[in-house]
């Protein structure tokens, strides 16, 4: 089972449960207040996802590191195309 069809039967499963909820199918006879925190859950669960998502890209982003010796070696390998070019007639 692929990463995808792992997430698209999650989602299903997430989504058929929470409409059970909603439509009160299984006859549970919970109050209002729960109603009104069922309702709107999955508006919750993707502001959380959202948040997460945000949060964990600042993290890894605060925390990239410069790697100059990678640089340097890309510059070089650069440096020796663009001769390996000019050696063949192509002028930049």
């Amino acid at each position: 089972m692929t990463k995808l069809e792992q997430w698209a039967l999650s989602l299903l499963l997430l989504t058929l449960g929470w409409l059970c909820l909603v439509q009160d199918l299984l006859n549970l006879g919970y109050g209002r207040r729960f109603y009104d925190v069922i309702l709107p859950l999955p508006v919750y669960l993707l502001v959380t996802a959202g948040s997460y998502t945000l949060g964990t890209l600042g993290f890894r982003l605060a925390n990239f590191n410069d790697c100059e010796e990678a640089a340097q070696e890309l510059f070089k390998q650069i440096q020796e195309a663009r001769a390996d070019l000019a050696s063949k007639g192509l002028t930049l």
